[in-house]
């Protein structure tokens, strides 16, 4: 395996265990907080569209470039 694949791979795993990271946390987040079902809900709207914000801005990239 050459350098360049390994990078692409290693940021490719490490971006989505951040992403899935990410979700846990928010989810921890709605639990403590007791936040119920909606407040869940806006919770991951709000803080969820960063990571759509982030996977749109990668798509664009790879799209444009």
């Amino acid at each position: 395996m050459d350098f360049e694949t390994f990078e692409e791979w290693s940021l490719t795993l490490g971006i989505g265990g951040l992403v899935l990271f990410m979700i846990f946390i928010i989810l921890d987040l709605a639990k403590t907080s007791k936040a119920g079902r909606f407040g869940t809900m806006i919770l991951f709207l709000v803080l969820g569209l960063c990571l759509l914000g982030f996977i749109i801005k990668t798509v664009l990239v790879e799209v444009i470039l």
